[in-house]
Parts: structure tokens; C-alpha cells; sequence
């Protein structure tokens, strides 16, 4: 009998991450959003090649697009294809999910912005906040509480 052959899993399912939103934003809530890609970013998302920091998510006519993330395209992908690597990209949700955003977007003054993008299933997905802007002072204080929380968890092992 032959011996099954185990995939080992090389790279986390974890693309590409905004560490810069958690520092400039309140994060109310997250949902988990599907992403239209074309054959050749999705070559590059599998290599990693992935940035979000600097995107951001705009609702157009009752749907949610992803602009400012830059997927840069492989050197072996095909010729005859013009590879935009910042072009906006389509967010895949359900109605009731995008009913709700738009609400609190229009209505309350949240803004929506990528926090990761990641597989799932083999099938790219991003994970998107409903989020508040941090004022200077919100930011002066959540610094402050993180270094007193590190501060105050070596005090305890010391002892």
C-alpha cells in the first residue's frame, strides 16, 4: 500500500495584516468579506505579495470596494494581460451585511477599513472593521494603558 502523502503547511493562511488600523482607529466591529480577484492577483496573493496598509474601503451605489490595496504582480504572469497592481477591488458581502455598514457609515460617522486579508478555504477573504478615528489623545492614552499593562505583568513575575 502506498503512504498517503501529507501537505505540510509551509505559510500561515495570514496575507497580508494592517497593524497601522488598530493605532488609528476604535474597532467597533468586524465582518469577514469575500474579494473578486482576477487569475493573476490571486497568484501573487498565494506569494505573499500583498499590501494594505495604506487602503481603505469606499460604499458606491449599494456596494463595498477596497481601493488602495496594492497586489504586485508576479514577473512570471502572463503578457497579454495589463497587471494594475493598485486597481480597486470588489468586497463580496451580504445584503443585510452591507445594509448595516451603510447605515452606520452614513448615519453615525463610523468608517470601514481592512484589517487583513487571509485564506479561508482556499478563497480569499478580507476582514473588514467598523471603526471610529482615534483623536491624539486617544492614542496618548491607549499607549499609556498598554505600557502600564507591561509594566504591571513583569512586576508580577518578579515576584
Amino acid at each position: 500500500m502506498s503512504r498517503k502523502k501529507t501537505r505540510t503547511k509551509a505559510s500561515s493562511s495570514t496575507i497580508a495584516l494592517n497593524k497601522k488600523a488598530r493605532h488609528d482607529y476604535f474597532i467597533e466591529d468586524r465582518f469577514e468579506a469575500g474579494l473578486a480577484l482576477q487569475g493573476w492577483e490571486v497568484k501573487s496573493l498565494r506569494e505573499g505579495k500583498a499590501q494594505i496598509n495604506e487602503s481603505y474601503i469606499l460604499l458606491k451605489d449599494g456596494e463595498a470596494w477596497l481601493f488602495g490595496a496594492h497586489i504586485t504582480p508576479l514577473s512570471s504572469a502572463s503578457t497579454h494581460i495589463h497587471a494594475d497592481p493598485a486597481r480597486s477591488r470588489k468586497l463580496l458581502l451580504h445584503r443585510r451585511e452591507l445594509d448595516k455598514l451603510i447605515g452606520a457609515v452614513e448615519r453615525k460617522g463610523y468608517t470601514l477599513v481592512p484589517m487583513a486579508l487571509y485564506w479561508k478555504k482556499g478563497r480569499a477573504k478580507a476582514e473588514i472593521a467598523l471603526a471610529r478615528g482615534k483623536q491624539t489623545h486617544d492614542k496618548r492614552a491607549t499607549q499609556k494603558d498598554r505600557d502600564w499593562k507591561r509594566q504591571k505583568e513583569r512586576l508580577l513575575r518578579s515576584k
